[in-house]
Order: C-alpha cells, then structure tokens, then sequence
C-alpha cells in the first residue's frame, strides 16, 4: 500500500494505491501545522501500519514533516512535479510537449518540454477568490450553493458584452465578456443569482486567459486541467469561452482534483 497525499490550501487530498486501485479521501485542510495535520489526517485513513510501503507528500509546508512516520519513508514531492505528474497519470498523456493548468484556491500552470517539467507562473485567482468574494456579497462561501445559484442566474445582466459596447474586434464573438459587473454600477437592484453566474463565469475567465496563453507559449493547442476549481461547470463554461477565443481546446477528466495526491505516487515510480 502506497499513500499520496497533497497539502491544499483548502483541501487536504489523499490518494491510496493498493492491489493496483486508487482510493481517493478528502479532509479540510486547518490553521494547524502542517505536522499535526499530518498525522490527524494518518489517524483519521486509521490503515494498518505493517501493509504501508511508502508515504509521499507534496503542496504546502510538507517539507517540514519528519522523513518518517512509524519507521515508514516519507518522501517530499515538488508540488510542481506533483502537478506534472498527477496530470499526465490521470490523462495518460503521451505528447513530447504539454500544458497543465491547477485549477485550485489559487490557478499555477506547469509545462512539460524536453522531458522536464517547468513552473510557469501561476495567479492568484481561483476558486478560493471566488467563495471569497461571493462570501462578501452574498454571504455564501460553499462552492456547491454559489454553483447552484449561479446556474439559476444570468451574468449578462450584470456583465457588458463586447456586442452591447463596441462594433466588430478582431475576431472577438459579441458574446464575449467585455467588461465583468460594469452594470453593477449603474444599479443597486441585482439577483443574487446573477451575481453568482457573473462571478464565476469572471473565475472561469480570467483562469482561462492565462491558461490559453500559457498554452501558445508553449506552442500546444490543450491544456489539461486539475483541480476543484474546474469541478464547477459555470467556472468551466467561462474556461472554455476564453480557450476558445485562441483555438485552444481544455481537458477535463474525472477525479483530476485529487491529481496533485496522484502525482506525488507517480513520482516516485521509475517511470511515468
């Protein structure tokens, strides 16, 4: 039994290899350090210690944890590498050059040339800004609830399109986002509904600008996704609108939120 686990910001993920099958557990990460909370997240998986071969930990301040837990190796995984590998485990990929965009409490993109993996930047928009600031407007932090609302609601009647304000650009579709929440400004009679669709589709915008660009840096037309951020489909709808305004096309593949817990047991394999 192999045990991967990733230190979120909002989310502690933990992925099980055992028999060659994946278990996937998922706890809420605290203000703890990241030692206590490494062995609250131990007592709380309560596996039988004798059938543990090896524990990997990456994100967060998993470096600071001791290198063994009840006389098992603990190996400290980059979360870059975490990041790379997750991915190219969770999608099978095959390609000499890729792009993977962790969409998260914060966004990081990582890049794959010449057999290496590469830190590309990151920003710090992501789904924690979202329940963040959904939290100070609508006094609603679950992303679940702020999904469902915004699927309800209508983020063009709080967003300008490019069609409402300015004639054709370029190849810019009229229905794409020209200004997030200008029409907030001209009135104080706004759904909640709405806010939240205009939220998130503004997460799902600006994550998916960075990732497209990332994407014709590195001269890819895919970007494989990770992350939570990307489970909520209002956010994904924004994704996608931006990635296609540059003919990139976005990945998206079933449990790619716990990719970083993935990631860091593949990297301990000779190869992936």
């Amino acid at each position: 039994m192999n045990i991967g686990i990733d230190f979120g910001i909002s989310n502690i993920d933990v992925a099980i290899e055992s028999k060659s099958e994946l278990k996937f557990f998922s706890f809420a990460s605290s203000q703890d350090s990241v030692v206590d909370k490494f062995h609250e997240v131990m007592e709380k998986l309560d596996l039988p210690i004798a059938e543990i071969k090896s524990i990997s930990v990456t994100g967060g301040k998993s470096s600071d944890i001791p290198n063994l837990y009840n006389s098992i190796n603990v190996s400290k995984v980059n979360e870059v590498q975490a990041i790379g590998c997750g991915a190219k485990q969770i999608y099978d990929i095959n390609e000499d050059s890729f792009v993977v965009v962790s969409a998260g409490t914060g966004t990081a993109c990582v890049s794959y040339q010449n057999g290496e993996f590469h830190h590309l930047g990151g920003i710090s928009v992501g789904g924690g800004t979202l329940q963040g600031l959904s939290s100070l407007i609508l006094k609603e932090g679950d992303a679940d609830k702020i999904e469902e609302s915004a699927q309800k609601g209508n983020k063009n009647n709080i967003d300008d399109l490019i069609g409402d304000v300015v004639n054709d650009i370029g190849s810019l579709h009229p229905d794409i986002t020209a200004s997030n929440f200008v029409k907030a400004k001209r009135s104080n009679d706004l759904n909640n509904n709405d806010i939240a669709a205009s939220l998130t589709n503004m997460t799902g915008e600006v994550i998916g600008t960075i990732s497209y660009l990332n994407a014709l840096l590195v001269g890819v037309d895919r970007v494989y996704f990770i992350g939570r951020t990307s489970l909520l489909d209002s956010v994904r709808d924004g994704i996608d609108k931006r990635l296609k305004l540059a003919g990139v096309t976005g990945k998206y593949k079933a449990n790619r939120e716990f990719a970083n817990a993935i990631g860091a047991l593949a990297y301990l394999k000779p190869k992936i």
